[in-house]
């Protein structure tokens, strides 16, 4: 069973941002493919630094997580922005959420999914998207594995991400290596960067 630690660290730090309160690097690389007032799902937001990112662009978004803690900064960081976000409690995999969605985003959180679930997650996120909308994820590959705090993860396996997405067109993939100190050890890891789009009708 995979096991994220960042719910406990999110409660362990009340008072401080474990992943700081400026957008990813990725958030930012994908923001081009918004406009003001599409619908964005923000799948495993934790802190909210990505959806309160995409609701400064002028952007709908619901922003889901487990970690209560996690969207109790949420909260206060989009309150801090003067921004809307619909902050769900649970998990994006089983709960009903408001479709559809044009954009439909994670950063370093489905990797947290066991892949028997992954086998019913992402055809399930396809029927929530809005025909022409966009998929993006960063996934955790591995090519090269460093256990943080004690976390298990389904490691992405190379091409895996793609091949969820073998129906719809892919806009972008690349993989890369980031670097990381959030254990206080500087390390690597060996992500995915994978842009879909769904099509908009037979022939597209």
């Amino acid at each position: 069973m995979t096991r994220s630690p960042w719910g406990r660290e999110y409660a362990r730090r009340p008072n401080e941002y474990v992943w700081g309160r400026e957008p990813s690097a990725f958030a930012g690389r994908v923001s081009a493919l918004l406009r003001a007032g599409a619908h964005v799902l923000d799948l495993g937001c934790g802190e909210g630094r990505d959806s309160v990112f995409f609701a400064t662009l002028g952007c709908d978004v619901t922003g889901v997580d487990l970690s209560a803690a996690g969207l109790e900064k949420a909260r206060r960081l989009a309150r801090e922005h003067g921004v809307q976000v619909c902050w769900v409690l649970g998990d994006a995999a089983r709960g009903i959420l408001p479709a559809p969605f044009d954009f439909v985003y994670s950063c370093g959180a489905i990797h947290y999914v066991p892949r028997r679930d992954r086998a019913h997650l992402f055809p399930r996120l396809k029927k929530l998207t809005a025909p022409g909308g966009h998929h993006a994820h960063l996934v955790f590959t591995d090519r090269e594995i460093y256990v943080e705090k004690g976390e298990v993860i389904d490691y992405f396996a190379p091409g895996e991400l793609a091949q969820a997405y073998a129906d719809w067109p892919i806009v972008r993939r690349e993989e890369a290596m980031i670097e990381c100190a959030r254990d206080c050890t500087a390390h690597r890891h060996s992500v995915e960067e994978l842009i879909a789009r769904a099509p908009r009708g037979p022939g597209t």
